[in-house]
C-alpha cells in the first residue's frame, strides 16, 4: 500500500481586510473566549469566499474554504487555478509558514520549500554566507552544506558573483541560488511556488529537468505551482484545480488541465468594483468575442472606466497578456486624460493571426505618466479565453506552432 506524504482534512484559512480587531471590546473578548475554549471564531460566520469578481460586504474572507485531500508518497502534483484561487496560500500551510484557521495537515517527511525569489536571503550578506544561511533555516546540516556546496554553486550558474552581496543581484540570480539550494536538499517534500517564472527559458529548463530527478529517481513528493500548463503537463502526473479558494477536481493532470480550460466563462465580461485606487475606477472589462476563438477571428475588447483624479497629470492604461502563465506581449500605453470624474467606454482590437492557439489572461495595469512608472492599479486574469487552431494556414504542417504570437508578414522580391 503507498504511503500518505501530506493529509490535508477540512483545511480552511481566513484573512481580515483592513485594521486587525473587530470594531468593538466586547466582541475581541468573546473571540479570545472562544480560542481558549478550543471553539471557532464566532466573528469568521460572517466571511466571505474569495472572489475579485463580486463586491463583498464583508472584511473577513475565506482564502481557502473545506480542502481535502491525500498526496502519495512519490507523487508529482500540480495545483492549477487563476490568481487568487489560494495556490500559495495553501503552500503556506503546507509549508507551515502560516497556520490554518481550521482543520488539520498531517505530514510524512522533511519538507523543503522555495515560495517566494530570495525567501531565507540576506540582502548584506555574500551568496556564499547565503548558501549557508538558507541552508541551515531549510534544514541542511553545515557538513551537508559543505559537502553539496559547489554542487549548488554550479547548478546555479553564479559562480562569479558568488562573494558578492546578494542586495547587487538581479532576481533572476535571487531565484537560481534559492532554487540551488532547495533543490540540493535531501528532503522527502519538495514545494515550489511559481517563482520559476523570474529565471531565463535555459535556467526554467534545468530546474524542470531537475524537478523530474529529484521525482523520479529519488522517488520524492513534488507540489508545483504554475500558471504554464506546458510545463504542468510535462512536470505533473497529477493536479489540484483550486477556484475562490474551493476544490473544484483532483485527478490526472490531463483530465484536470482540460477541465480547467473549459471552464472559462461565457460570460468573459468581468465586474471589479471591489479593486480600484483613488485615481481610477475600472468598471468592467468584456471580450466581445466568446471566450472560445478560432485565430482568424479578431479580438475586440471594451473597458468601461472612471477617472477620478483632479490633478494635473494624466495616467497610463497598459494591457498585458499571458499565455498559460507566460507574458506574451505588452500593449501599446493608452493615455487617461486629465478630468475629474470622467467616464469612458474605450474599446480595442488585436488583429487575426497574431495569437497562436492556447489559453490567455489578460491583465491590467494603471501607472502615472511621470517617468516614475508608479503603479496605481494592477488587476490580473481579469479576462481569459483560449485560441484555436482555424486550419487556414496549416496546409500540410501537422505540427503545434512555436511561441505565442505568429503574425502574418507581407513577404516580396525586390
Amino acid at each position: 500500500m503507498d504511503k500518505v506524504a501530506i493529509s490535508v482534512e477540512n483545511i480552511s484559512k481566513a484573512y481580515q481586510l483592513g485594521e486587525i480587531g473587530t470594531g468593538t471590546i466586547s466582541r475581541d473578548v468573546e473571540r479570545w473566549f472562544a480560542k481558549i475554549r478550543g471553539k471557532d471564531d464566532p466573528f469568521l460566520r460572517i466571511g466571505e469566499t474569495n472572489d475579485r469578481t463580486k463586491k463583498g460586504s464583508s472584511n473577513i474572507v475565506w482564502s481557502l474554504q473545506d480542502l481535502n485531500f491525500e498526496i502519495l508518497q512519490g507523487d508529482s502534483v500540480a495545483i492549477i487555478g487563476k490568481n487568487g484561487a489560494g495556490k500559495s496560500t495553501l503552500l503556506k500551510i503546507l509549508s507551515k509558514v502560516t497556520a490554518p484557521t481550521k482543520g488539520k495537515i498531517r505530514g510524512n517527511g522533511r519538507v523543503a520549500s522555495l515560495l517566494e525569489v530570495g525567501t531565507g536571503f540576506h540582502p548584506e550578506l555574500t551568496g556564499r554566507e547565503n548558501v549557508y544561511l538558507n541552508g541551515a533555516i531549510l534544514g541542511m546540516r553545515l557538513k551537508e552544506i559543505d559537502r553539496k556546496f559547489d554542487e549548488i554553486v554550479s547548478f546555479s550558474g553564479v559562480e562569479r558573483y558568488i562573494d558578492t552581496p546578494v542586495k547587487r543581484y538581479s532576481s533572476g540570480m535571487y531565484v537560481r541560488l534559492a532554487f540551488a539550494v532547495a533543490a540540493h536538499l535531501e528532503s522527502e517534500i519538495l514545494i515550489v511556488d511559481e517563482v520559476l517564472a523570474v529565471g531565463d527559458t535555459e535556467f526554467q529548463s534545468k530546474c524542470i529537468g531537475k524537478m523530474n530527478e529529484i521525482q523520479s529517481e529519488y522517488g520524492r513528493t513534488l507540489l508545483f505551482v504554475s500558471h504554464n500548463m506546458d510545463i504542468v503537463n510535462r512536470l505533473c502526473k497529477k493536479s489540484i484545480w483550486l477556484q475562490n479558494g474551493k476544490l473544484v477536481e483532483y485527478g490526472l493532470t490531463g483530465n484536470v488541465v482540460d477541465s480547467y480550460k473549459k471552464n472559462i466563462k461565457n460570460d468573459s465580461s468581468v465586474s471589479i468594483e471591489n479593486i480600484h485606487s483613488d485615481r481610477i475606477h475600472i468598471h468592467a472589462i468584456d471580450l466581445k468575442n466568446k471566450n472560445q476563438l478560432y485565430n482568424g477571428t479578431e479580438l475586440e475588447f471594451s473597458i468601461q472606466f472612471t477617472h477620478l483624479t483632479e490633478d494635473a497629470v494624466e495616467d497610463n492604461l497598459i494591457f498585458e497578456f499571458y499565455r498559460e502563465g507566460v507574458l506574451s506581449f505588452i500593449s501599446t500605453t493608452f493615455h487617461v486624460k486629465k478630468n475629474a470624474q470622467l467616464s469612458k467606454n474605450i474599446k480595442f482590437k488585436l488583429p487575426k493571426y497574431l495569437l497562436n492557439p492556447g489559453f490567455y489572461s489578460l491583465n491590467v495595469k494603471v501607472v502615472d505618466k511621470t517617468g516614475n512608472y508608479f503603479e496605481y492599479l494592477y488587476v490580473k486574469d481579469v479576462v481569459s479565453f483560449e485560441i484555436i487552431e482555424d486550419g487556414a494556414r496549416r496546409g500540410d504542417y501537422k505540427l503545434g506552432w512555436d511561441g505565442p504570437v505568429s503574425p502574418l508578414l507581407d513577404f516580396y522580391y525586390e
